[in-house]
């Protein structure tokens, strides 16, 4: 599955911290995933995130809303660094989240629901396939929460760092879209 060399980091929501739904599924499946808890503003969590990954490469992100426009932000400043990303309803639509001028070239899986109200598909999908060259993305019938379809998701596969995620066939009832 992954690398002595992997690290990889659950960053969670807005309101959210590093033991709520999404958080304990990773501690109870995947005890090697670091979940940490993150408050204040984007500046300050950025900070807190910089300072726990040390000088770590070969990172992999696994960013909730808030926690994907954090994987985003902290990729943008450290591309070489970050090894891979999985988005999860990530809030590119806040904070006046610009992508880089060029995109990057880091494998990417962002997964959306079509009726996200909170990060709505349209402008978020928009400025991901402006922030990554190597995007893929799937759609689901679900909301913000992603309640529907978490945990139908293949976390083993997507966790493999040898995964190229434009190989994968999502679940049932999840739609690959044109990145």
């Amino acid at each position: 599955m992954t690398t002595k060399s992997q690290a990889i980091y659950f960053l969670h929501g807005l309101e959210s911290t590093g033991n709520g739904t999404k958080g304990r599924f990773f501690g109870e499946n995947f005890p090697q995933i670091v979940r940490p808890d993150f408050t204040g503003p984007l500046t300050a969590r950025l900070q807190s995130l910089t300072e726990l990954c040390g000088n770590e490469d070969a990172l992999t992100f696994i960013g909730s809303s808030y926690g994907g426009l954090m994987a985003c932000c902290f990729a943008k400043a450290n591309a070489k660094r970050v090894e891979r990303l999985i988005l999860l309803a990530p809030a590119l639509n806040f904070e006046g989240y610009t992508p880089p001028a060029i995109p990057m070239e880091i494998p990417t899986l962002l997964l959306i629901g079509r009726h996200d109200d909170v990060t709505p598909p349209h402008p978020v999908l928009d400025l991901a396939r402006k922030s990554f060259s190597n995007l893929s993305v799937w759609t689901s019938d679900d909301d913000h929460m992603l309640h529907n379809t978490f945990d139908r998701l293949n976390w083993h596969e997507l966790l493999d760092g040898a995964t190229d995620f434009l190989s994968l066939t999502p679940p049932p009832g999840i739609k690959t879209e044109k990145s």
